[in-house]
C-alpha cells in the first residue's frame, strides 16, 4: 500500500511537471491563450474534443502506472512491473500521443497553426527519446517480457484489437 501511495504522489508531481509544462505552460507562453481571430465553431468543437480526449488518455495512463506498474512514468522513479494493460494493450506510447493531441486541440481551439508546429516538434523529440533512451532502458529492466511487448503492440499507431 505504501508503494502505491508513493507511486501516486510521484505520478501527480510528474503529471504537473512534464505534461503540465509541455501541454500547458509552453502553449500558454506561445499564445497567451488568445485566439487568432474568429475561430470557426467546427474547429472549436474539434479542438475541445482533442483536448478532452488527450486529458482523459493521460489520466488513464498515469493511473495504470500507479495501479499496475507500482511506480511512475518518470525515469527517476520507474515502475516495478511492466505496464501493458488498459490503453497500453493498443499502443505503447499513449501518454505522448495524448500530450500531442492536447496541443493539437489547443491549436484548433485558438486558431494557432504555430501550435501544430510545436506539436510536431514535441512528437519528434519524444519519438527520439523513446527510440534511443526509453526502449533500451525498458529492455534492460524487463528483458524478454518487454521484447515480446515491443513485437506485439505498435508504438505510435493504435491497434483496435488487444
Amino acid at each position: 500500500m505504501a508503494d502505491r501511495i508513493r507511486a501516486a504522489l510521484g505520478s501527480i508531481l510528474f503529471l504537473a511537471v512534464a505534461p503540465g509544462v509541455m501541454a500547458g505552460l509552453i502553449p500558454w507562453l506561445l499564445t497567451g491563450w488568445d485566439a487568432d481571430g474568429d475561430v470557426p465553431a467546427l474547429l472549436t468543437a474539434a479542438g475541445w474534443l482533442l483536448v478532452a480526449a488527450g486529458a482523459g488518455v493521460l489520466l488513464h495512463a498515469f493511473a495504470r502506472f500507479v495501479l499496475e506498474g507500482i511506480g511512475t512514468p518518470a525515469p527517476v522513479a520507474p515502475t516495478q512491473h511492466l505496464v501493458v494493460g488498459g490503453l497500453y494493450r493498443h499502443v505503447r506510447n499513449p501518454m505522448y500521443l495524448a500530450v500531442t493531441a492536447t496541443i493539437g486541440g489547443q491549436a484548433l481551439l485558438l486558431g494557432r497553426p504555430g501550435l501544430l508546429l510545436y506539436a510536431a516538434a514535441f512528437l519528434l523529440v519524444v519519438w527520439s527519446f523513446v527510440r534511443f533512451y526509453e526502449e533500451p532502458a525498458l529492455t534492460r529492466q524487463f528483458g524478454a517480457e518487454y521484447e515480446a511487448y515491443l513485437r506485439a503492440v505498435p508504438g505510435w499507431w493504435p491497434r483496435w484489437r488487444s
